[in-house]
């Protein structure tokens, strides 16, 4: 009896630790007072948290992404054509970001930010430009050696008068980059060779879609065989097969409203990690998230959308368990919390917030 006592004590100890995560949040800086990146200890039983530490005055770190083994964190800093990147060391126990160093982002506004164990790429928006910075042994970022630069426009005239690259993303086998250009209404997809230097990104095809349509972020299926892209401009979802490493569209949808005449302004798309729900974000004047249902063959129909509960969905994420969905509305200055159906994808407020200036970033990250 005593055996099974400890066993279980042991047992309920080993599954309490696992429910602390920490939660990293970027904001923007130059609207309210922010500190920057903030990181929180977050309870996924209780959805409990607290601030464990915050950066101290970096500027607009509104993309960042973790490095594979957790120990480091690079940031955006979008400022015109002054922007940066930087490069943090990061520990998982404190929440502590100490900034290594920073270098030129060679593109105004970068919005987007992916890494591996050779380089740190950048999709930068004002500048039409996609940057590739090798690491350093330390993890610190050197200067870029690859800077590609884009031409193209299209017919909304405020928004597409020259190229805005507004994300990259590597492909499930990691052998290709995918950029995608909001101001020209193309992917471009790219060979990526990791220590390739002035050739790490040598293009392979373009993909026109939409006319107008302003692609901005894209998720593959899990199987990597379907990828989903949302278009910021007129809130068009299109879903497009990946076989023999070439894109086809299969399905156009969108996640504006019905009978909406108002602003779109998609922004973020993610799905459950069954791969059997999408979930997408819609700014402007509808500030939405759309729950998609997704069929054996890839494509799409909308089973629910709801308010936010804020103004401006800029960025959210599935918690590590996917029973959660949290939401950062830039506008209201606050990160909205709903309760996630595993078994058919619908959500549900939970009327937890996290108030924090501009959060436009979440990324989850377990302790260990």
């Amino acid at each position: 009896m005593k055996q099974f006592t400890i066993i279980s004590l042991f047992l309920f100890m080993a599954s309490t630790a696992q429910e602390h995560y920490n939660l990293i949040v970027g904001t923007y800086t130059n609207a309210c007072f922010s500190e920057g990146i903030y990181v929180y200890d977050f309870n996924l039983q209780t959805l409990e948290y607290q601030l464990k530490s915050h950066t101290d005055k970096v500027m607009n770190p509104s993309y960042f992404a973790l490095d594979s083994e957790k120990e480091h964190l690079y940031s955006v800093n979008e400022n015109g054509n002054e922007s940066t990147l930087s490069a943090f060391r990061y520990d998982p126990q404190t929440g502590l970001l100490n900034l290594m160093n920073k270098v030129d982002s060679k593109g105004a506004d970068p919005c987007y930010i992916i890494n591996d164990d050779k380089n740190v790429i950048s999709a930068n928006y004002t500048g039409g430009t996609i940057s590739v910075f090798p690491k350093k042994p330390d993890g610190s970022l050197a200067d870029a050696v690859q800077v590609i630069e884009h031409k193209g426009s299209g017919p909304n005239e405020k928004r597409q008068e020259a190229s805005h690259l507004h994300m990259v993303y590597f492909s499930p086998d990691h052998q290709y980059v995918f950029a995608n250009d909001l101001g020209s209404d193309k992917i471009y997809i790219y060979h990526y060779h990791a220590n390739g230097g002035t050739q790490t990104l040598l293009l392979k095809d373009e993909i026109n879609l939409k006319k107008g349509s302003g692609p901005r972020h894209l998720v593959f299926s899990p199987k990597g065989n379907f990828v989903y892209v949302l278009q910021e401009l007129d809130g068009t979802l299109s879903v497009l097969e990946w076989k023999k490493n070439q894109l086809h569209l299969i399905q156009e949808t969108t996640v504006a409203p019905n009978l909406f005449n108002g602003i779109n302004g998609a922004a973020d798309i993610h799905m459950s990690q069954d791969g059997k729900f999408l979930y997408v974000t819609n700014r402007g004047d509808a500030n939405t998230i759309s729950v998609f249902k997704v069929s054996g063959n890839g494509t799409l129909n909308m089973i629910q959308q709801i308010s936010t509960q804020g103004s401006a969905p800029r960025n959210f994420t599935l918690s590590p368990d996917d029973a959660y969905v949290l939401v950062a509305n830039q506008n209201t200055n606050n990160i909205v919390i709903y309760s996630r159906n595993t078994k058919n994808g619908t959500l549900t407020d939970t009327g937890k917030r996290i108030d924090l200036c501009q959060p436009v970033c979440l990324v989850f990250d377990k302790v260990e």
